[in-house]
């Protein structure tokens, strides 16, 4: 005869047994993959990109981009090993624009100088690619890539094979015989470094979503504050195309053009800004010209941040009105940098920092327009 049992008893083993079968997060452990991995393996690459752009930063500023004056991705990575090899690649650059208009003083060991430059920017892009590769396929192999993960990390590895061709079309605007060029072509410099900001914000970007729950994020996007969302939407696209402006400064050298401020020569739209025919390369050749328009983009993009600032400083989230804070900050240091960078004539050390600390306003505008669109709920007091 079966023995009575406490209704309590019963309770408690059902309970227990319904605590075994069901745990909490179990649809997020199946999803998770190798997250913490991953987002690693991902900050690194961006720190190589990071890496890359100021090195990038140093080749153009030691007008060394041109000392290599061919495209070989797998022989290209050995430098020259001898007495013999490097006086041959001196005669190569001997050959182009450069050295027979502008550096016709250099001796060989003057061209070693600028060819390590390049070289190393060139080596550096490879190992982001060796990187990128075996973080990948080992993540594939390994079956730790999150589902619907794939796709996505294949992004950076193809952006940063399109880089690479892209660099090279660059530099062989430049590697001229007879057409009297002495740096590449301007335009293409911008594309250069456009994509190469391109990939760090796809990298952020999905360093900021690997940092929490696919779980979270669901939630998350039930609260986005779509307005502020939109702001920062646009606050990023004219950042980017701050930076594509930037560039077009650097490939010209025109940031050394004009050195006082705010004027431009002692007026306000410097002389002679439209003396290039046809009309269209004047925004591209004229130093002048090309400067004033670098000047004017940075004070709208500043207005339009006081602008995306104020309406962020309304975020119903400590951490999205925090990120907002910093961008703007990073904003305002910018801003400076440039007027000083300009005062100065670029020298290398302000027209580097300039650079670098464009990828911290970029990074930042990017969190902030992903906090605006995953908000972090906070409670009463932290808010």
């Amino acid at each position: 005869m079966a023995t009575k049992r406490s209704i309590f008893e019963e309770v408690g083993d059902e309970t227990a047994q319904a605590g075994r079968s069901a745990q909490p997060g179990a649809i997020d452990r199946g999803r998770r993959g190798a997250r913490r991995g991953i987002r690693a393996w991902l900050m690194v690459l961006f720190v190589l990109v990071v890496a890359m752009i100021a090195v990038g930063g140093l080749t153009r500023l030691t007008d060394s981009g041109l000392s290599i004056t061919e495209w070989r991705p797998v022989t290209g990575a050995m430098p020259p090993m001898s007495e013999a090899d490097w006086q041959a690649e001196f005669e190569k650059y001997q050959q182009i624009d450069q050295w027979r208009i502008q550096n016709r003083w250099m001796e060989l060991s003057d061209f070693k100088a600028i060819y390590w430059w390049e070289w190393g920017h060139r080596q550096l892009g490879r190992l982001i690619g060796l990187v990128w590769a075996i973080g990948f396929f080992g993540f594939l192999v390994a079956r730790r890539i999150p589902p619907g993960w794939t796709g996505k990390l294949v992004i950076p590895g193809a952006l940063g094979g399109l880089q690479g061709a892209i660099g090279w079309w660059m530099v062989a605007s430049g590697v001229t015989q007879g057409e009297g060029m002495t740096s590449v072509a301007s335009y293409r410099l911008a594309t250069h470094l456009g994509l190469a900001f391109v990939i760090l914000g796809v990298i952020a970007w999905f360093v900021f979503q690997l940092g929490r729950e696919e779980r979270d994020l669901m939630q998350a996007r039930r609260g986005r504050e779509d307005k502020q969302f939109s702001l920062a939407t646009g606050w990023m696209h004219f950042a980017f195309l701050q930076i594509l402006l930037g560039a077009l400064v650097a490939g010209i050298d025109a940031g050394r053009s004009y050195t006082d401020w705010p004027l431009m020569g002692g007026q306000v739209i410097p002389p002679d800004p439209l003396m290039i025919e046809p009309l269209w390369r004047n925004f591209f050749e004229n130093p002048g010209l090309v400067q004033f328009i670098h000047r004017v983009s940075g004070y709208l993009l500043l207005i339009f941040g006081v602008v995306v600032w104020l309406r962020g400083r309304r975020s119903a989230h400590a951490r999205t009105r925090f990120a907002f804070n910093a961008a703007f900050a990073a904003l305002l240091v910018q801003v400076g940098l440039g007027i000083v960078t300009v005062i100065y004539a670029a020298p290398v050390h302000a027209a580097l920092t300039h650079q670098l600390v464009a990828v911290l306003v970029w990074v930042l505008i990017l969190r902030a327009r992903f906090l605006s669109r995953y908000p972090v709920a906070t409670s009463i007091r932290e808010g």
